[in-house]
C-alpha cells in the first residue's frame, strides 16, 4: 500500500507516505504559508521515496477539528489530487491523529485530546487504544466548554494545546484521572498515515466529492449584539 497523508490543521505542515508500513515524513513550523508550501512538500516526500503520484493507492487527510483556514487547505489539496488520480480519500479526525501521536511518543493506552477552540471552549476526544496500537474514538468528539469534559477512568494521558490554554478547568472537570501529559504541541501527518492505513483497509476510502471537514463548531466568531 502507497498512501498518501497531509496535515495543516494548525500552524505546522506536514506530508508523509505510508509504504508497507514504513513511513517517510516532512514536517515544517509555517504559519500562515500552508497553500504555498504544502504541494512542493509533497513533492519533497514523494521523491525521497521514489515513489510517483500515479503509484498512489489512497490520499489521508487530517480532516478537522483546527485551523478552519487550515482544514480547508488540507480538504481542498486532497480533494484535487483524489479528482486527478482517481482514487480515494481517507479524512482522518484531527483529535485522533493527537492521539495517534500520543500513543507513539508515550505508548499511552488511553489519550484525552483537547484542543484550545478559542472562544472559553477545546475541542475534545477521548481515545483508548486497540490491540494493533491503533487509536479508536471513546464516546463523541466535541466542542465544549472546559469543564463540561469528563472521563470514566483513570491513568489518561493528556494531550493537545487546550491542556495548557485552560489547564485549571480541565482538570478539575477530570478529577484526578489525568497521568502523564504529552508536550508535543502539533499533528504529525504520519499520525495520520497510521490512522488512515487502517481506515482504509477497513472501509475502503471514499471518492473525493465525499471527503468533508469537520469543524465541530457552527459558531466561528462572536457575533455582536
Amino acid at each position: 500500500m502507497k498512501l498518501l497523508a497531509i496535515e495543516t490543521s494548525e500552524i505546522a505542515c506536514s506530508a508523509a507516505l505510508w509504504m508497507n508500513g514504513e513511513v517517510s515524513e516532512r514536517f515544517d513550523l509555517v504559519p500562515r504559508r500552508h497553500s504555498e508550501l504544502l504541494l512542493p512538500m509533497i513533492d519533497e516526500v514523494l521523491a525521497d521515496t521514489g515513489v510517483v503520484k500515479s503509484q498512489l493507492d489512497a490520499i489521508a487527510f487530517s480532516r478537522g477539528p483546527g485551523s478552519f483556514t487550515g482544514v480547508r487547505i488540507a480538504t481542498g489539496v486532497a480533494q484535487g489530487l483524489g479528482f486527478a488520480l482517481d482514487c480515494p480519500l481517507v479524512p482522518v479526525s484531527t483529535l485522533a491523529g493527537f492521539a495517534q501521536g500520543c500513543y507513539r511518543r508515550l505508548q499511552s493506552a488511553r489519550v484525552a485530546v483537547a484542543l484550545d477552540a478559542r472562544m472559553q471552549e477545546v475541542y475534545w476526544g477521548a481515545y483508548r487504544s486497540d490491540d494493533n496500537g491503533v487509536m479508536r474514538l471513546s464516546g463523541e468528539e466535541r466542542c465544549c466548554a472546559p469543564a463540561e469534559v469528563n472521563l470514566d477512568e483513570s491513568d489518561w494521558s493528556a494531550c493537545g494545546s487546550g491542556w495548557e490554554a485552560y489547564s485549571t478547568d480541565l482538570k478539575k472537570a477530570c478529577d484526578g484521572q489525568l497521568g502523564q501529559y504529552d508536550e508535543e504541541p502539533h499533528c504529525h501527518a504520519k499520525d495520520i498515515a497510521m490512522l488512515a492505513a487502517t481506515l482504509l483497509r477497513e472501509d475502503g476510502g471514499v471518492p473525493a466529492e465525499q471527503a468533508m471537514p469537520v469543524y465541530l463548531r457552527n459558531q466561528v466568531a462572536h457575533v455582536k449584539a
